[in-house]
């Protein structure tokens, strides 16, 4: 492996042929684009392994440093939709649904794999919206006061019980 640093800007896919497309630059020189060929994929194959099995390849990996390994497996459930005959934009809502928690879903009726996958969604967005103490606009104690404009619900579980407690 050379020394070189190759700096990901875009990634994409084309559908015909199908490819995986990486634009970048190289040690800070102009763009470059790189085609890596989609080959043994069908509408059957499981996403997240055809990324990492990309992502791992010792022909692209050092140019995929750079692309997160959800962005990967965003970009083959494209091509997967595409080979199953659906629309860009029909992909593209089903992608977005699989990865939004809608507040009024019940997470306890979900199986052990639907509840991680919902966890891991919280996490990441809870991460991307953190303010860490080096962001310019951090304030360590953010007091706020919320408006009182309806009747405040009371839940059965906070009130005291007969003993007391």
């Amino acid at each position: 492996m050379d020394n070189m640093s190759y700096k990901a800007k875009k990634c994409g896919v084309r559908f015909e042929p199908p490819a995986i497309i990486l634009v970048y630059e190289k040690d800070e020189e102009k763009s470059r684009q790189r085609i890596m060929p989609v080959r043994n994929f069908s509408k059957f194959s499981d996403c997240s392994r055809a990324a990492e099995q990309l992502k791992n390849n010792p022909r692209h990996r050092q140019y995929l440093q750079g692309v997160s390994l959800k962005q990967l497996e965003k970009l083959y459930k494209l091509l997967k939709g595409h080979l199953k005959g659906e629309s860009l934009n029909v992909s593209l809502d089903i992608i977005r649904r699989e990865e939004t928690v809608d507040p009024e879903e019940d997470l306890n009726k979900l199986d052990d794999k639907e509840l991680a996958k919902k966890k891991s969604i919280m996490d990441e967005l809870f991460e991307k919206n953190r303010k860490k103490k080096d962001d310019p606009d951090f304030e360590y104690n953010v007091e706020v006061d919320f408006p009182q404009d309806r009747m405040v619900e009371s839940c059965g579980w906070d009130d005291e019980s007969e003993d007391g407690f």
